[in-house]
């Protein structure tokens, strides 16, 4: 949402404005819901079955609340625009970028959406990013937002991701809650949380071991460990 689709297609093919933006996505749900009750009705009468589209079929997905939503978005007005497309159609979402989150945390909060803050590592140099605030992590934090964080890769690389974890610690996040947000929060985001993101019996053996503290920008990487295995040491 927001100025990017604006943006990408110009003043002369839709979106050329939010509401254009919101319009598509209201369309391709709504496309989705309708292909739906046909595969529905295929089901039944084979004679009734529609072509198939993969588009469409990955949409479905979303509908049946098998797949979140990711939605990407910075500006508060953006963000509540989203909110009330997945309450209109039941779908979960995910907030990713989340600028201006700190202005509707309570909205996020209320309907327990999660968020894939940053890159928190950026600059105030467009209408999307003009209210960047440092602390926004603490922010979802503070009201029990599950918080992963991104480098949007490769806008800012990934090696970043330790640093950008420990600004939202020097605005505040606390510490164990920034290592959560680049380890299980990511982890639980993705759906994934049974398998990776925590050091416990029956998880995969994912396991790095540094010389200090991992948001510690001096600390070193020593071992690099996948799946039990040894793939870097220093």
């Amino acid at each position: 949402l927001g100025e990017k689709p604006k943006n990408i297609f110009g003043r002369k093919k839709m979106p050329s404005t939010r509401m254009g933006t919101a319009y598509l996505l209201r369309k391709a749900l709504s496309d989705a819901k309708e292909y739906q009750n046909k595969l529905e009705l295929g089901k039944e009468d084979k004679d009734k079955m529609p072509k198939r589209d993969l588009k469409l079929e990955s949409l479905v997905k979303v509908l049946n609340q098998e797949l979140p939503l990711h939605v990407h978005a910075h500006r508060a007005d953006d963000i509540m625009t989203a909110i009330r497309i997945c309450k209109e159609y039941d779908v979960k979402m995910v907030l990713v970028h989340a600028y201006e989150a700190y202005k509707v945390v309570d909205r996020l909060a209320e309907n327990n959406i999660p968020v894939i803050f940053g890159p928190i590592w950026s600059c105030r140099w467009q209408v999307e990013t003009a209210n960047l605030r440092l602390d926004t992590p603490k922010v979802l934090a503070d009201q029990n937002i599950n918080l992963a964080l991104t480098t949007a890769h490769p806008d800012k690389p990934i090696f970043m991701l330790p640093t950008c974890a420990s600004l939202a610690v020097r605005e505040g996040l606390n510490p164990y809650a920034a290592l959560e947000a680049i380890t299980i929060g990511a982890a639980r985001i993705l759906g994934i949380d049974d398998i990776v993101g925590s050091l416990e019996v029956g998880k995969d053996a994912d396991i790095v071991i540094a010389d200090g503290h991992p948001l510690q920008i001096m600390s070193n990487v020593e071992k690099t460990i996948i799946e039990g295995k040894v793939v870097y040491s220093r």
